[in-house]
């Protein structure tokens, strides 16, 4: 399983821990997110997580994302990414209306400010 699997499958599992550690090595690797394979997966949970984490990579790295993002659609159901909204309305408004838009475009929610690192 390349990183990139990784990252998304730390995602679902809500591994935020692994998934910011991930998601560091990813962009202290200086990887040119435009030119990223599509992935192998069949899995269209795990496609989406997979678009949505890339394209949001990519923009904070002034990039491009891949081409084949367009073609991965939302999430049948939404995700929140901290388990936490399910149980605090404002916190699960705020991920609602402020989630970055590569996620929110496919049902997946998280603070405005997720995997910014300082």
């Amino acid at each position: 399983m390349d990183q990139i699997e990784q990252l998304a499958q730390a995602a679902l599992a809500r591994g935020h821990i692994k998934l910011r550690s991930i998601a560091q090595d990813l962009t202290r690797s200086n990887i040119n997110f435009s030119r990223l394979p599509r992935p192998l997966a069949y899995d269209p949970r795990l496609l989406a997580v997979i678009a949505s984490l890339v394209e949001l990579l990519a923009l904070r790295q002034k990039q491009n994302p891949p081409s084949w993002t367009k073609e991965i659609g939302p999430l049948s159901e939404p995700f929140f990414m901290l388990e936490s909204a399910a149980s605090m309305k404002r916190l699960r408004t705020l991920c609602e209306t402020q989630s970055p838009e590569p996620m929110r475009k496919r049902l997946l929610y998280a603070p405005p400010h997720f995997l910014e690192f300082a």
